[in-house]
């Protein structure tokens, strides 16, 4: 079941005993439980009818002897238990599990995890048809852009592609933050519907010309100039680009290029979707490969290889991390 049928179907009353929200993918879990918390009960019932649990310090007799308890002055009560991944004796809760009471909602976060499926918790909760089990996991990154673009515009606006893609870059996947970052950013709009690459650039800091992205277009295009100011940049800021951020960019982005060579397409959709990345990226995957075709890609990967253990010491104690850069560059290049 999804975020938004539950959601739909809690502000329609309807309701379960039980709801399991476990998975890697915190945003949804935390999404569902900030709803239940502030929103199922109205604030006069909140007050005697909401009990909240933290795994760490929860016992597990106290959590169900809350759930055991019936609503004061209200159709239903709402016990929380947070951070359950942390709770001992978990498994002690298959008891009220298996015969809930109808007039609590009962919603357990379970994070960073799945409950192991050959236990008896398990069991009863994918057989008990008044317990709900929502099951996430972590979104692919190739699935970000789509994702952030799709969120812009359920709140009523729109994106630039190149915007996008800078905010995606900076932030990486960290759904909360990225959909902090985008209320934010709507605040500042000032009337606009659109958020713009300059948006980005004032609002997150990501300057919309010395940015990774931008760094991936020079390598591309053979563009040494290009890339050289943009490494002095990162040298000036160096939070704008730690190399610990660049060496893998740059390695995907030419692990990309290279797995353009086993593909039959010539279509660039076709190729995006064999390759599993955004249509936008694909010509200069396929500027790449014109630029450099299959031995400088292949060059390229070994080089990015042996600089990223220079830039973690071996074999190259104390140099800058600028000058490993721009000695990259001089060299895949060439």
């Amino acid at each position: 079941m999804s975020v938004e049928k539950i959601l739909g179907d809690w502000k329609k009353g309807k309701f379960k005993p039980v709801y399991w929200l476990e998975g890697e993918e915190e945003y949804y879990i935390d999404k569902l439980m900030q709803y239940a918390e502030h929103e199922i009960l109205s604030e006069a019932d909140a007050g005697f009818n909401l009990t909240v649990f933290y795994g760490k310090d929860a016992d597990w007799t106290a959590v169900i002897n809350a759930c055991r308890r019936y609503p004061m002055f209200a159709e239903r009560q709402v016990v929380l238990l947070k951070e359950a991944q942390q709770m001992r004796d978990i498994d002690k809760l298959e008891g009220y599990i298996d015969k809930p009471l109808s007039s609590t909602v009962f919603v357990v976060s379970y994070k960073e995890k799945k409950v192991d499926g050959r236990s008896k918790l398990a069991k009863l909760l994918k057989e008990k048809e008044k317990a709900e089990v929502f099951s996430t996991k972590k979104m692919y990154d190739n699935q970000l852009p789509e994702w952030t673009s799709e969120l812009v515009r359920s709140k009523g606006y729109s994106i630039s592609q190149k915007a996008l893609l800078l905010l995606v870059d900076h932030i990486g996947n960290d759904l909360s933050r990225i959909d902090n970052e985008i209320d934010k950013l709507l605040v500042n709009l000032a009337g606009r519907n659109s958020i713009t690459e300059d948006d980005i650039e004032r609002y997150v800091g990501v300057s919309k010309e010395y940015n990774v992205f931008e760094l991936q277009d020079a390598f591309a295009k053979k563009d040494k100039a290009k890339a050289i100011r943009i490494i002095q940049y990162f040298e000036g800021n160096p939070k704008a680009g730690p190399i610990q951020l660049i060496l893998p960019s740059l390695y995907n982005f030419f692990s990309k290029a290279y797995m353009t060579f086993g593909q039959s397409a010539t279509d660039e959709k076709a190729i995006a979707a064999a390759i599993g990345v955004n249509f936008y990226f694909v010509k200069d995957y396929m500027t790449a490969v014109r630029n450099y075709k299959y031995e400088g890609i292949e060059n390229g990967l070994l080089l990015l290889h042996a600089y990223n253990l220079k830039s973690i010491g071996v074999g190259s104690a104390g140099t800058e991390d600028a000058s490993l850069l721009k000695e990259l560059v001089v060299k895949i290049m060439a």
